[in-house]
């Protein structure tokens, strides 16, 4: 039986992750509104109609002038004050890949009080250089607020991106992101007991093997890995052997931050 919560996926322009991310809601019993950019722009009042807003994965305007730029600029002047409406209702936005790119360049996320619509982070090309598709390790941080990460600690996501070098602007941003735990979500060695700072554990350079933050409140939480990517068990490379031996685990591990978000609006927003 479905909930009330309803989610709305922005689409278009280059986007390309619409119908996982669908999926990930619905599985959790939600109800996915999947719009054009433009369409939403000509109607803003939709966004009061939900309760959870997902910026999703693709090469929104092919990138250029960088990942997510043109798509938060967009975002920024012509959906800034419905937006804020929204955040301040209390809802729930998630930025997967080039959405994560989106949010941080308007200054969603970590929103650590620059001022609003102020950029204080970003993903920049990889270290490497080159466009990263690999399977990654994560460690969850159980003191941070994130809604998202709620009760996970290991988790296996997929990554493909060129531009997923967490940066930021200074070293006392850094520093305020790990006081205030905003860093839900790191880069891990195989076994996830330590932190990776090298290729390939940590696939692109981040700093402080940073894979995923969210604001101050927990509601806003981007990251780089594709958790609508690892839905069921077999969309993981390794199923056949992890049936074998008896692993093979009931649901991908990227349903559980799509559940954690449909629960948190259902106890909360509906």
């Amino acid at each position: 039986m479905s909930s009330k919560v309803k989610v709305i996926i922005i689409t278009g322009y280059g986007l390309n992750c619409e119908n996982e991310t669908s999926i990930g809601f619905e599985i959790c019993g939600a109800t996915t509104t999947k719009i054009h950019f433009k369409d939403l722009v000509a109607d803003s009042g939709k966004l009061r109609e939900h309760h959870i807003l997902a910026f999703v994965g693709g090469f929104s305007f092919g990138d250029h002038l960088g990942a997510g730029t043109v798509l938060a600029n967009r975002t920024k002047y012509r959906l800034g004050a419905p937006l804020t409406e929204f955040i301040n209702d209390g809802k729930l936005i998630i930025g997967i890949c080039n959405g994560f790119q989106t949010i941080t360049r308007m200054g969603l996320v970590p929103a650590l009080g620059a001022g609003d619509f102020e950029s204080e982070v970003a993903l920049t090309t990889n270290s490497q250089g080159t466009f990263r598709d690999a399977w990654v390790n994560l460690k969850c941080d159980p003191a941070s607020p994130c809604v998202f990460t709620k009760g996970i600690d290991k988790i296996s996501l997929p990554i493909r991106h060129g531009e997923g070098k967490f940066v930021a602007k200074n070293t006392a941003t850094i520093e305020k992101l790990e006081e205030k735990k905003l860093v839900a979500l790191r880069y891990a060695s195989a076994d996830t007991t330590k932190i990776a700072t090298e290729f390939p554990d940590n696939p692109n350079g981040s700093e402080n093997a940073i894979a995923g933050i969210c604001n101050s409140s927990g509601r806003i939480f981007g990251l780089m890995p594709h958790p609508e990517a690892y839905l069921s068990p077999y969309n993981h490379p390794h199923w056949g052997r992890q049936k074998i031996d008896g692993t093979l685990p009931p649901d991908g591990s990227g349903k559980q931050i799509f559940d954690n978000a449909v629960n948190f609006a259902k106890d909360n927003l509906v």
